[in-house]
């Protein structure tokens, strides 16, 4: 049995070398408790304004304020702050103590045992203890969301006495505790849990630094500050309540009105800040624009798999090679956005940077490819085949989130010039179309800060109908064989190297288009201080205060 204070894992690249990463030209922000001020030589260290109310935009709502029910990046960002985990992870990758004070790991990799934090109380007075910790393991195995595939093969949990509880695994599990460290896993107050129902949703109660007062939907959540907050995370620098009174979010779709609105002062803060807005903003005396790297996989293209001719390599390959990525996002981006090359972040353990530089395009290639496959050229410069056009249905979401509806109509033009007619399907329900398989092409992106986020993408009992996001619809048992052995392997270059298998034939294979790597933006006065950002590139309010 080894004891463990701080597993931690090396980075693949210098891409993620800390907590933030600024736009070149953007201020940075460092955060902190202590605001400093240059007077001549000296530097006065003043302390934080205690105070205040800190509005934050969000560019889309929630969908549920239960974390072990919710699967929607903008609800973690939401109850980060109403709920803590057990663990917390450093930007360097490391694990440390928050709710558990440490952990035990049995040698088989099967079994934790964690010893917990003593006389920390719900925001509704329920004691914080093991019984509670193994509440919440057993209604996440309830509840369908994001929180179940982090927690990988837990079959159960003990109670060994009232600060310690047991974790058992049917098979070793090296994501488990990046898992743990996930808002998701967030812990929620069981009496709560027990008096709500299915309407916890909408009446989250935790051990964070904000509890819940309101949420009208489509508008605006309230959160305002637990007095009693004393166990802050590793790597904040108050170790108090917040110094904020009330944190609100407001729900503000529109780009320009989000950014119009930190700019007026009627807001403190937004999140997405539009590529064309940026240049401006960090010319602006009064505004700070932070860049925060996520972690996880890189927005991509996944082709259907099952849908002809889609399933033959060639004809992938050839819109691998007609489609010009640098161009869409130069294009779309304008040097803000970095270009992906992999399925993973660059940030990412395991990342492939073999795979940088390795497909550029080539048109006459891809003619080639498509003529290989007795597909020719007709009068209006569309293939066809057996009385049959070329189409691609090109499946993408509305609103135009990241501008990957402008990349669709990019995508749509530039497969056009060898011969392939794209078919537009911009939805707000894309549910329909990926359970019935109506789309060639669909685009997304997942966070998470281990490369087995991969495994619920591509391995081929996750596919969409089944709850999963294999979206590709691969059945490859050589991948699958792969995904399990990297999700079980505690050697870390033998795991590197298994992740990188997967990433070559991804690309090998054209069973991915890697588009963009997404960058978390924040735009907010000077007078917001402390803002800090997770490993996931989420926002933490922690250390927040506003000067005045």
């Amino acid at each position: 049995m080894k004891t463990i204070l701080g597993s931690k894992w090396i980075k693949s690249t210098a891409f993620f070398v800390a907590l933030t990463l600024v736009l070149a030209g953007c201020s940075t922000n460092k955060g902190g408790t202590e605001a400093e001020k240059t007077s001549g030589d000296k530097t006065e260290v003043s302390k934080p304004v205690e105070g205040g109310t800190l509005t934050f935009a969000l560019a889309t709502s929630p969908d549920k304020l239960d974390p072990g029910a919710s699967g929607f990046a903008v609800s973690h960002r939401v109850f980060r702050n109403i709920f803590d985990s057990l663990i917390f992870q450093m930007a360097d990758g490391s694990f440390q103590p928050w709710l558990a004070t440490s952990w035990t790991k049995s040698d088989d990799g099967k079994t934790y045992t964690f010893k917990l934090r003593q006389n920390v109380k719900f925001q509704d007075g329920t004691p914080f203890n093991a019984a509670a910790v193994k509440a919440n393991f057993d209604h996440v195995a309830a509840v369908t969301g994001q929180a179940r595939s982090l927690l990988g093969p837990v079959s159960s949990s003990e109670v060994v006495d009232d600060y310690t509880i047991k974790v058992n695994l049917s098979q070793p599990f090296e994501a488990f505790l990046s898992g743990l460290s996930s808002a998701f896993l967030g812990i929620s107050s069981p009496t709560a849990i027990q008096q709500f129902g299915d309407q916890y949703v909408k009446h989250p109660v935790g051990t964070g630094p904000f509890k819940f007062v309101k949420w009208t939907e489509n508008d605006e959540i309230t959160l305002e500050k637990n007095p009693d907050y004393n166990w802050g995370p590793p790597g904040a620098d108050n170790k108090g309540p917040s110094h904020l009174d009330k944190l609100t979010f407001k729900i503000v779709p529109e780009e320009a009105t989000r950014i119009g609105s930190v700019q007026s002062g009627q807001l403190l803060a937004a999140e997405a800040v539009p590529p064309q807005n940026i240049a401006a903003l960090k010319n602006d005396a009064e505004i700070k624009v932070d860049q925060a790297a996520t972690n996880g996989t890189a927005f991509s293209l996944y082709f259907n798999l099952h849908n002809e001719p889609w399933n033959d390599p060639k004809a992938r390959q050839a819109v691998q090679l007609a489609v010009d990525v640098d161009t869409i996002v130069k294009t779309l981006y304008l040097g803000t956005y970095e270009r992906a090359w992999s399925s993973f972040t660059p940030g990412l353990l395991g990342y492939d940077a073999t795979l940088e530089n390795r497909i550029k395009p080539d048109v006459a290639k891809a003619n080639q490819l498509l003529d290989e496959l007795g597909w020719k050229k007709g009068a209006d410069g569309i293939r066809e085949k057996d009385g049959k056009k070329l189409t691609l249905r090109y499946l993408d979401g509305s609103p135009n989130r990241e501008k990957r509806n402008d990349i669709a109509a990019i995508v749509q033009q530039q497969i056009k010039q060898i011969g392939i007619n794209t078919v537009l399907n911009i939805t707000k329900d894309t549910n329909t179309p990926l359970l019935d398989g109506s789309y060639d092409l669909w685009g997304n992106s997942q966070v998470k800060a281990d490369p087995d986020v991969i495994r619920n993408i591509f391995r081929s009992d996750k596919e969409f109908s089944k709850g999963g996001t294999n979206w590709a619809r691969l059945a490859d048992p050589e991948i699958d064989k792969l995904l399990d052995q990297g999700a079980a392997e505690s050697d870390l270059q033998k795991r590197k190297a298994i992740y990188g298998q997967i990433q070559q034939y991804l690309i090998q294979k054209a069973i991915i288009l890697p588009i963009y790597v997404f960058p978390y933006t924040v735009a907010h006065p000077k007078t917001v201080e402390g803002l800090k950002y997770d490993l996931l590139g989420y926002p933490l309010f922690y250390d927040v205060s506003i000067r005045k």
